[in-house]
């Protein structure tokens, strides 16, 4: 009777763990799919989406689900998502924000539920220094980051008299700070625009009287689009060059903007001409499923997804095990499209970041080239002020 009970117990048991591995791990995507705004959302979704069809519907070889909704850039609508997410689907990862005030909107709740958040884009510094947390990790950058190599680029330059331009929320902020941490010489002037701003006529003017010799601007999606167009109208761009980091001047806000940005330098950690075998090999899937160039959006999703399938394979998928999980996060066991990828203190990346020029290709397509890295495993500023919990 006793032989009979055991082996009843242990086909319980097998097929709990076959149970187990069938269900699949469910991930939630809380993006930007509409506004002007709305493609950055698509080219991380689209990105994520790829890791996941390339292994048939599996991330490390465990089944997942992908749920997916659109904040619409509004932090309340967003934390509204995440609640859907976690108490009715039983979400345990989320990933997928664009913004940075969605971001601090969301994250901090989240993480203390015991979800774990993967940034694909957002970086904020709150979240990379006082408002860290085990359960949150970046595998972008720090916002600062993709600025500070700029204004090491601008110095190194010889450009001394820099204007300085960027949205009013926490991301425009930090972008400025990274790029004042490495510039060397005088600020023109520091204005901070409306966020999600179409017209910038009176910037443009303003900016033109106090005559710098250059300008560094952030501003993503479609206010990089409006302001550029505005800048070569006004004939700004043929006597004080620009810069910026890469969300400026990403491959599909290139073809809207076209011969104006040509020849604008720009921050990124990363391009589509890197030449590693993961890149090469994302690259060209990347074109073969959607029938364009990706963005480095694209290629965030795309790592966030082979980060957390690195995660889940050394786990089984079995996402309670909460600190397993993390040290799995932690370990970045996985082949970047950057060539090589590790951790901070404060669960941030530590990455070579390159100068990139836009240049226009040989068929007419409007481009990034990798100019050089100018920096080296680069980390970020805000390790000391992150007190894990």
């Amino acid at each position: 009777m006793k032989r009979f009970l055991l082996v009843g117990l242990m086909l319980v048991f097998i097929f709990a763990d076959l149970a187990q591995a069938v269900e699949p791990v469910k991930i939630g995507m809380i993006t930007t799919l509409s506004t002007k705004a709305g493609y950055l959302g698509e080219e991380i979704r689209d990105g994520f989406q790829l890791a996941m069809d390339q292994e048939g519907g599996k991330l490390g070889g465990i089944p997942v689900e992908l749920l997916v909704d659109d904040d619409g850039r509004k932090p309340e609508k967003a934390k509204q998502i995440a609640e859907r997410f976690i108490k009715r689907d039983r979400v345990k990862i989320l990933t997928g924000i664009v913004f940075s005030n969605v971001a601090i909107a969301v994250v901090p709740k989240v993480v203390r539920q015991d979800v774990i958040y993967v940034s694909p884009n957002a970086g904020p510094s709150l979240l990379a220094g006082k408002g860290c947390h085990p359960n949150y990790f970046n595998v972008a950058y720090q916002n600062d980051n993709l600025d500070e190599v700029v204004g090491q680029y601008v110095t190194d330059a010889g450009f001394k008299n820099v204007y300085l331009l960027a949205p009013n929320y926490p991301a425009g902020k930090d972008h400025l700070a990274g790029f004042k941490r490495y510039y060397q010489g005088a600020i023109a002037g520091e204005v901070y625009t409306k966020l999600g701003q179409s017209d910038y006529a009176a910037e443009i003017a303003a900016l033109r009287a106090k005559a710098p010799d250059a300008v560094f601007f952030f501003l993503p999606g479609g206010m990089g689009i409006n302001f550029i167009k505005q800048y070569a109208q006004a004939g700004l761009n043929r006597t004080i060059p620009v810069f910026g980091p890469a969300f400026s001047f990403d491959e599909r806000l290139l073809q809207a903007v076209k011969d104006a940005a040509i020849g604008v330098k720009n921050g990124s950690q990363w391009s589509h001409d890197l030449n590693n075998p993961a890149n090469r090999q994302f690259v060209d899937a990347f074109k073969n499923a959607y029938g364009r160039t990706p963005t480095l959006y694209a290629s965030q999703g795309y790592d966030a997804a082979r980060l957390l399938g690195s995660a889940l394979k050394q786990v089984n998928g079995d996402v309670t095990r909460l600190d397993a999980l993390r040290q799995a996060i932690r370990k970045a066991d996985f082949d970047t499209v950057r060539g090589k990828f590790a951790f901070t203190a404060n669960q941030h990346p530590i990455q070579d970041i390159y100068i990139r020029e836009v240049v226009k290709d040989e068929a007419g397509n409007y481009t990034n080239r990798t100019v050089k890295a100018v920096f080296k495993d680069h980390g970020n500023v805000y390790v000391e002020q992150c007190k894990m919990e």
